[in-house]
């Protein structure tokens, strides 16, 4: 069951159904520029991936040891009875093999610290790359998706530095370090060894498409696992799927994702099983050559015991890194999938951006004026069409209208949560446009119908419009929204918890707070879209009383169902299906038999029994 549609525009949310690839699409996952892009993820801590390098180097060299140590052991020390040398070459093995390891504590740490901050750089970055979307991202991605790319996706990348680089770095050593040594102990047992390692490679490429697909589509199942989460057990998805006895087909809904998800993971882990098992039976093919050509060399007088045995175990020190990098291919393939879902949100345009040479503004006193403004969500469907009014400085305009006419979307382009497709919208005669977004929405105080409070205290809440409140100035915003009463017989005043969303108070507490932290904000423009509509008779009536003296010399545009709101505004716009078809004050527009006056007769006329 899907409540959700995906991110139509700016990328897409994970589908339902069958996923398709093909060679083409793969091979470009791991393209140059992938890798290029990765790389500078890298740059900020070249050093101590430098320092990694050192360490893995001097650590390839000194693996070496033990095993050639063990020759001179088997050959030299023990049948010429030398205690004396095989002491020196026992401690020499373990001094190698302790500085080994000390190394190796050095280098975990090292790949521990450039990991997990590149996951820190790369989460920062997301964080704020997503702050940048426009509000049409938010309305039509879905939720878990979000939240999947920002945890467990770029958290997934962690091992990306450990795994791959490192591994590939440090395979690389003792690859080239083990055949050099092998070769000058007996190229022609080399080449016998070596003989096998085709046999690594043939596999490989087949798994790491499989391996590719397989993480792909657990990520995305676990968007969808999110998502799910996200809706059901929030305030609202909760009350609304309690109300509607909904808990058993949600339960249904997320053990079918839960279950697709853990086997898909099941497959993902059994693949790497079948496929090392493949590998580990190619391996011991190398070793029973040795024995046996090493044998017969042997026999010949050509080798020594001593010689097979450390060539055999210098020869697992060869397969073992071939082993590691051709594995490297399936995890540079499960990395791309992660990598490809983290590059598809840096890569959407946030689209609504300053321009280079965007001025701070200072809307006090200044007229906000739409010239000809046209907008739609979707092509070829306008939400506005050719809207053009004046809101005068100072004064307040109203707009009504029915349902789904245009009254949000009209407000909501003032602060350039959306922008327009053409016309233009001016304050003090300048374009919007050229100036800073910040500056523009530090102007703008914005009380809406859905009023959202964070799970904080009354006074956190409040401070989010001013940190630097005052007690007193707090205070004052909460009299005039007439609530600081109420706080004041809480038990814990302005210090109250108000839950998820502010679930502890009712909605029309809430919402006097919403607007007590606008009028602490205290900005020159006010946008209230239905503020009042969870106010009781008498709420409102106060409500409507301090706004007399708190929208002095305010410039205001209040979107309102209930008219008796707005009866005293300057200017009412009536807007039907995008356009604003009356304008004029609330006498004025009485007179006329129009849209305006429908609307007034239905709320007022009296109502009669039968």
């Amino acid at each position: 069951m899907s409540r959700g549609f995906g991110a139509a525009g700016f990328g897409g949310g994970p589908g339902h159904g069958k996923l398709k690839f093909d060679d083409d699409e793969l091979h470009s996952k791991i393209s140059k520029q992938l890798l290029l892009r990765i790389s500078k993820y890298f740059l900020p801590y070249w050093k101590q991936t430098l320092l990694v390098m050192i360490v893995l180097c001097v650590s390839a060299v000194l693996g070496l040891l033990p095993p050639i140590l063990i020759q001179h052991i088997i050959d030299q020390a023990l049948p010429d009875k030398n205690l004396h040398l095989l002491l020196l070459l026992v401690l020499a093995s373990l001094g190698a093999t302790v500085v080994s390891g000390l190394l190796g504590v050095l280098q975990n740490y090292l790949n521990s610290f450039i990991s997990q901050n590149i996951v820190h750089d790369m989460k920062n970055q997301m964080y704020s790359h997503l702050q940048q979307m426009p509000l049409q991202f938010y309305s039509s991605v879905k939720q878990g998706e979000v939240i999947t790319r920002m945890t467990s996706d770029i958290s997934g990348i962690q091992g990306v530095f450990s795994n791959t680089i490192v591994n590939f770095a440090s395979n690389l050593f003792i690859l080239a370090t083990t055949a050099v040594t092998l070769f000058i102990m007996n190229w022609k047992l080399t080449l016998l060894g070596i003989f096998v390692i085709p046999l690594f490679i043939l596999p490989t490429r087949k798994m790491g498409n499989f391996s590719w697909k397989l993480a792909k589509k657990t990520q995305e199942k676990f968007s969808e696992q999110n998502e799910v989460i996200e809706e059901t057990l929030s305030i609202s998805g909760y009350l609304l799927m309690k109300l509607f006895t909904k808990e058993e087909a949600e339960y249904s809904n997320f053990k079918t994702i839960n279950a697709e998800a853990t086997n898909l993971q099941i497959r993902q882990s059994m693949a790497g099983r079948w496929f090392m098992m493949v590998l580990s039976t190619f391996t011991s093919i190398g070793p029973l050559l040795i024995y046996l050509y090493g044998g017969y060399l042997f026999i010949q007088g050509e080798l020594t015991v001593g010689t097979i045995i450390t060539f055999v175990a210098l020869l697992g020190r060869l397969y073992g890194p071939v082993l590691q990098m051709t594995n490297l291919y399936v995890d540079i393939k499960r990395s791309a999938a992660l990598f490809e879902r983290i590059f598809d949100y840096f890569d959407m345009d946030p689209q609504i951006v300053d321009s280079p040479l965007a001025l701070h503004i200072n809307a006090s006193g200044k007229d906000i004026e739409f010239r000809d403004v046209n907008f739609a969500y979707q092509q070829d469907k306008p939400a506005l069409r050719h809207i053009s009014f004046t809101a005068a400085a100072g004064t307040l305009t109203a707009l009504v209208g029915p349902s789904g006419a245009g009254k949000t979307t009209i407000t909501n382009l003032i602060p350039r949560l959306y922008e327009l497709d053409s016309g233009a919208i001016t304050i003090g005669g300048k374009d919007i446009r050229d100036f800073t977004l910040d500056s523009l929405r530090s102007q703008i105080g914005l009380v809406t119908q859905d009023t959202y409070l964070f799970n904080g205290t009354i006074k956190e809440n409040l401070l989010y419009a001013n940190p630097e409140a005052s007690e007193a100035e707090i205070m004052d915003a909460c009299r005039s929204a007439y609530i600081h009463e109420f706080i004041m017989e809480l038990p814990e005043g302005y210090d109250t918890v108000v839950g998820n969303r502010g679930i502890k108070l009712s909605g029309g507490e809430k919402q006097r707070i919403s607007i007590a932290r606008v009028l602490l904000k205290n900005p020159p423009i006010i946008i209230m879209d239905e503020a009042t509509s969870s106010l009781d008779t008498v709420s409102e009536y106060y409500i409507q009383q301090a706004m007399h003296v708190l929208l002095l010399n305010k410039t205001s545009l209040v979107i309102a169902h209930r008219l008796s709101t707005i009866m005293a505004a300057d200017t009412i716009l009536v807007v039907k299906a995008g356009a604003i078809v009356e304008e004029g004050t609330h006498d004025s527009l009485l007179k006329n038999d129009g849209v305006y006056r429908d609307l007034y007769n239905k709320q007022f006329e009296p109502k009669i029994l039968s």
